[in-house]
């Protein structure tokens, strides 16, 4: 079956130089499936706790009090949000 309808996905995709940090702001991530398409990411928590995650991580940030993800590899990290859009 082919839908014409416009996607009702919205995706947003980040990517981070080796050692590169991207402030964690809860609002941008509310409601989205997080996947790790190339590279590793750390999470930073505000209680000074981290998990790493690497290609093919499926996640979730909302709720966790991230402060930062990090990458703490040699290569290039990409990860993508990925919400439901307007119907």
């Amino acid at each position: 079956m082919h839908d014409d309808a416009p996607s009702r996905v919205r995706t947003r995709t980040v990517v981070l130089a080796p050692g590169e940090v991207h402030p964690h702001v809860e609002d941008e991530w509310r409601g989205a499936v997080v996947v790790v398409d190339a590279g590793r990411i750390e999470l930073c928590c505000a209680a000074g706790g981290s998990r790493t995650f690497g290609t093919g991580s499926v996640l979730w940030f909302t709720g966790l009090n991230l402060v930062r993800v990090r990458n703490p590899g040699r290569d290039e990290a990409v990860f993508r949000g990925i919400t439901r859009g307007p119907p």
